[in-house]
């Protein structure tokens, strides 16, 4: 039979010897809600959401898609079904993006001098949160956390 790890209750200062029995719900919120709130904070003094950013992203490198398929292909991200929608909206407003007749989306001039200056924002932001950690470190720790999603939901994109 093979051994398990007891687990432990979380602590967010244990020692190291003690971390494999740290609560991965724990860890894993703590680190969600750091990262969010520090990139929401950054982009909110450039007067932009983080859903914006995606959006605009999306937009960009998706061949004209339409609203739908920019609310599908981000609805695992979202707060729920209307929030892109919203966005596009927004977006459409302040210039940034363009609706043709067969009701696809497009980058503006203006979306695509925003999305410069919002990538060279979340590129340092990005250098931020992985200052200290090697790449091999981080893709060790974007495939243990794919095992887990795998353990819990099986194959595929995790559920809501």
């Amino acid at each position: 039979m093979a051994e398990h790890t007891v687990p432990a209750t979380a602590d967010p200062d244990p020692d190291d010897d003690l971390l494999a029995a740290q609560p991965i719900g724990y860890w894993s919120g703590v680190v969600h809600r750091a990262v969010t709130r520090r990139i929401r904070d950054a982009t909110a003094r450039m007067d932009v959401a983080q859903p914006q950013w995606w959006t605009l992203n999306r937009v960009d490198v998706g061949g004209r898609p339409t609203r739908e398929q920019v609310a599908a292909q981000l609805r695992d991200v979202t707060d729920g079904p209307y929030e892109i929608p919203r966005v596009v909206d927004q977006l459409l407003h302040r210039g940034w993006l363009d609706v043709d007749g067969d009701r696809r989306l497009h980058v503006t001039g203006a979306g695509r001098e925003a999305k410069a200056r919002i990538t060279e924002l979340v590129t340092s932001l990005r250098a931020e949160v992985h200052r200290g950690i090697p790449d091999e470190d981080y893709v060790t720790t974007l495939r243990v956390l794919r095992t887990m999603i795998h353990n819990l939901d099986g194959p595929g994109r995790p559920s809501g």
